[in-house]
């Protein structure tokens, strides 16, 4: 007689093991975070990891942080450099630069899915270039490329049999597709001086999900166009390279100059769907005025200043350029200021703290990338 076998079903419980990592791999993720924290400044990330391994015991006997730093000169991430003194020192590559953004991607985006490279899809199907996977019968005028060869034998099969076999117009399926559209998009970052205000680091996340962005926008929808700009005083366009570098200034917030900015850089783009995200923490407090001079003022809000801006918001909206406005601040007067800018542009106000903007942006570009506006 057999003996009968059971089998029981059930979740197993273990201790969590963490990745087997290399010493390296171990603190160059520690490296990439500080020296984000420290705009790129190589010795003060460096000072910075000497003393958390003090406290934690990051290294060994075997493998210093004096190993570390050959290991990244070895493998391309730090090179020397002299300054125009005449001082040697060491600073960061492209590559730590492209790693940097990839791990912000990672932290900040990490949920989604990957897929390969693709543009974004507009909400309407028709005569377009990208798969669904829904079929829909053939209509005069389909290209016949359109035609799902498969599916049609297979409806062929169903409606004539096999052995009577004949391909009818009404067996023809056309896979139905998604338009292609591309995105040009402006990211305005506030690097004021309120940004590092308040014993609070209000730049270093802004800047992370910038490079998060960048990286997503590049590797992801390399058809779509990021712009970054920054505005303090005044406002200027920086490279996806310069981010790890960016720091915030002894200045006002000039939202204006930033927003009339952005609008230049997108009037040269070609494609139809255009948007500004702007991240800031404070109210607009700065004018430049036609003869060079500066209009500031810091208590409250003007009525001057921001009636410019609510100005700015309704040009943006006549050229179809939404502006979402990402406000990292809770003051009920900045609340009712951003309700009033976004009315102005019929745009979009997320009133959030730090944590979870970058997913907070990453979800408004994915709604309004499958949007066509049309223009």
């Amino acid at each position: 007689m057999k003996q009968k076998n059971n089998y029981r079903k059930g979740f197993v419980f273990k201790s969590y093991e963490a990745p087997n990592q290399s010493p390296f791999e171990k603190l160059f993720e520690i490296f990439k975070e500080l020296i984000t924290y420290t705009s790129g400044d190589f010795d003060e990330a460096i000072d910075w990891l000497r003393q958390l391994d003090k406290e934690y015991e990051l290294t060994t006997a075997e493998y210093t942080i004096d190993d570390f730093i050959e290991d990244l000169k070895k493998k391309g991430y730090i090179k020397e450099e002299i300054d125009p003194d005449g001082n040697g020192g060491l600073s960061i590559t492209a590559k730590t630069e492209r790693a940097i953004r990839q791990q912000a991607l990672d932290h900040i985006f990490g949920k989604i899915k990957r897929s390969g490279r693709g543009n974004h899809k507009s909400k309407s199907p028709g005569l377009g270039d990208e798969h669904t996977g829904d079929f829909r019968s053939y209509q005069f005028g389909d290209a016949l490329e359109k035609v799902s060869v498969t599916e049609s034998l297979r409806n062929a099969q169903i409606n004539h049999g096999i052995g009577n076999f004949n391909l009818t117009e009404d067996d023809l399926v056309v896979e139905e597709t998604m338009h292609k559209s591309q995105m040009s998009t402006v990211l305005m970052i506030d690097i004021s001086h309120s940004m590092i205000l308040y014993g609070e680091d209000r730049i270093t996340p802004a800047k992370k999900v910038a490079l998060a962005l960048a990286e997503l926008i590049t590797t992801r929808y390399p058809k779509d166009t990021l712009d970054i700009l920054v505005f303090g005083n005044d406002a200027w366009q920086i490279q996806i390279k310069d981010l790890p570098y960016l720091k915030v200034g002894p200045y006002h917030t000039n939202t204006v100059a930033g927003l009339q900015l952005a609008m230049d850089l997108l009037r040269r783009k070609r494609n139809t769907n255009k948007q500004i995200f702007m991240i800031t923490d404070g109210k607009p407090s700065c004018l430049r005025l036609s003869d060079g001079q500066y209009y500031k003022d810091s208590n409250g809000l003007n009525p001057y200043i921001t009636n410019k801006c609510y100005a700015m918001a309704q040009q943006a909206r006549k050229l179809h350029i939404p502006i979402t406005t990402f406000m990292i601040a809770q003051d009920r007067y900045l609340m009712q200021f951003v309700q009033e800018f976004t009315r102005a542009n019929q745009g979009k106000a997320f009133y959030t703290g730090l944590k979870g903007l970058g997913e907070m942006i990453f979800e408004d570009y994915e709604t309004n990338r499958k949007k066509r506006i049309k223009g």
